[in-house]
C-alpha cells in the first residue's frame, strides 16, 4: 500500500510542490503534455536543480504573460473539464479549485460561482494546479493514503489584489480552518503558504501529523523562488510503501481538555460548547456528574490538537467558572472524509461522509440545512434526511470537496 507524506514545515507553494513531486520521479515531460491540453496562452516551464539554504532542491519555473482576465469558477472548471486529463487527476483539480472558490466566497460573503479569481485565476496558478494533479497521478498518489505536517505559514505582510494583508492572508486561513489543519509555528517574517499551496495541501490530506510508519521510497525536494538566510525555502514529498497493513483510518495525536463545574448557570452551556468549537477543538462536550457535598455539577471535555490546546483552555476559563482544567495525551482514530453538497430540489444541503476501506460507510447531512430544505420543498423533515443521505451516498450531488 503506497502512503506519502508531506513536509510543509516551511510552507507550501503551488510550484514547490508541483518541483517536489517532479524530484520524486513524475516525468516532467508527461507533465507538460498534460497541461499542453489546456486551452490558455503559451506558458513555458522550465525545471532545474538549485540549492536553498545550502540543500539541494529541484525548482520548477512557471513562464506565463500576465493577463487581468479574472476568471470565474464555471470557467476554470470548463477549461479543466474540456482538457481531456486522466479521471483522478480531473476530479482533484476540480477539488482543488472548488476548495479556493468556497474559501474566497466566505471571505467576501458571496456565491462560490460569483468568485473572481486573481491571483488563483491566473495562468500560473491554473498550471500549478492542474500540473500538480498530473504529477499526482503519476505517483500514484491520488489514490495513496496522504499525511501532511502541520503548515507554516509565516507571518508578516503580504501585498495581494485586495491590498496589503497580514500573513496568512484570508483566504489561507479560510481553507486550514475549514480542513482543521495544524499550524506549525515559523520564525520568518514572510509569507511561507499560497492559497494555491494551502488549497493543494488540505484537499490533498487524508491526515495531518509527523511522517507515518513506512518503507521510504522516494523523496522529492521542491523549492520556492526565494533563498531566505533562515531556513531552506523548500518542500518535501516522502513516497513509502506501508510497512504493516495500514486501517483506513488516521491516527492522530489529541489532548483532552476536561474540567468539572458545579455553578454555572446551566442556559449557558450552548453557548460554552460553541466557544470551545470555535477556539479550535476538535469535539466538545459536557455530561452530568455528582459535585461535592451531593451538588449536580457538569463534566466539561473538548478534544484538541496540540497547537490548539492553549486557545481551547482559554475559551474554557472565559466562558466558565472553573479555576482549573485537566489534560490527558489521547490518540484518536478518525475514518477518512469528504464533503458533498446534494441539490435537494433546489436547496443546497451539505452532508460529511466517512469512508473505511474506501467505502461510505456514514453520511451525516447538516442539520439547519436539511430544514430549509423540508420547509422549502414542503417534505417531511425525516424524508428529507434519508434522501438526501441516500443522494450523498451515490452520485446525486452537485460539488464535492476533498477533506
Amino acid at each position: 500500500m503506497t502512503v506519502a507524506w508531506i513536509d510543509a514545515g516551511n510552507g507550501c507553494a503551488g510550484d514547490m510542490l508541483l518541483a517536489a513531486l517532479v524530484d520524486a520521479g513524475a516525468d516532467f515531460g508527461g507533465v507538460l503534455a498534460g497541461l499542453a491540453r489546456l486551452r490558455v496562452d503559451d506558458v513555458r516551464l522550465t525545471e532545474q536543480v538549485v540549492r536553498r539554504h545550502g540543500l539541494r532542491a529541484r525548482q520548477v519555473v512557471v513562464e506565463a504573460p500576465e493577463t487581468r482576465h479574472a476568471r470565474h469558477l464555471p470557467e476554470i472548471l470548463e477549461l479543466i473539464g474540456s482538457a481531456a486529463l486522466p479521471g483522478a487527476a480531473e476530479r482533484f483539480a476540480t477539488a482543488v479549485f472548488g476548495k479556493l472558490a468556497e474559501a474566497e466566497a466566505g471571505v467576501h460573503g458571496i456565491e462560490p460561482e460569483r468568485v473572481h479569481f486573481h491571483e488563483v485565476g491566473a495562468l500560473d496558478a491554473i498550471v500549478d494546479i492542474v500540473g500538480c494533479a498530473l504529477g499526482l497521478d503519476a505517483l500514484g498518489l491520488l489514490d495513496a493514503t496522504v499525511t501532511v505536517s502541520p503548515i507554516a505559514v509565516g507571518g508578516g505582510t503580504v501585498t495581494a489584489a485586495h491590498g496589503r494583508l497580514t500573513v496568512p492572508p484570508p483566504a489561507v486561513l479560510a481553507l486550514l480552518t475549514g480542513a482543521a489543519a495544524p499550524v506549525a509555528a515559523h520564525p520568518a517574517a514572510r509569507e511561507l503558504c499560497t492559497p494555491t499551496g494551502a488549497a493543494l495541501l488540505v484537499t490533498l490530506a487524508d491526515g495531518y501529523g509527523p511522517m507515518p510508519a513506512c518503507v521510504p521510497v522516494r523523496v522529492g525536494v521542491g523549492a520556492g523562488t526565494a533563498d531566505p538566510p533562515g531556513h531552506a525555502n523548500i518542500v518535501r514529498v516522502v513516497v513509502g510503501s506501508a510497512s504493516t497493513p495500514s486501517p483506513s483510518w488516521v491516527r492522530t495525536a489529541m489532548t483532552v481538555v476536561e474540567t468539572t463545574v458545579d455553578d454555572l448557570d446551566p442556559r449557558l452551556w450552548p453557548e460554552v460548547l460553541a466557544a470551545l468549537r470555535g477556539a479550535g477543538a476538535a469535539d466538545a462536550w459536557c455530561a452530568p456528574v455528582t459535585a461535592p457535598k451531593g451538588r449536580p455539577g457538569v463534566l466539561l471535555t473538548a478534544l484538541a490538537a496540540e497547537d490548539r490546546v492553549d486557545g481551547v483552555c482559554a475559551a474554557v476559563f472565559a466562558h466558565t467558572t472553573t479555576l482549573g482544567v485537566r489534560l490527558s495525551p489521547v490518540e484518536r482514530r478518525a475514518l477518512p472524509r469528504d464533503s458533498v453538497t446534494v441539490d435537494y430540489r433546489g436547496t443546497p444541503v451539505s452532508v460529511k461522509r466517512g469512508y473505511l476501506n474506501g467505502e461510505v460507510v456514514t453520511a451525516q447531512p447538516e442539520y439547519e440545512e436539511v430544514k430549509a430544505a423540508a420547509e422549502a420543498s414542503g417534505q417531511p423533515l425525516r424524508q428529507v434526511l434519508d434522501e438526501v443521505r441516500a443522494a450523498a451516498q451515490g452520485s446525486g450531488f452537485v460539488r464535492a470537496g476533498v477533506g
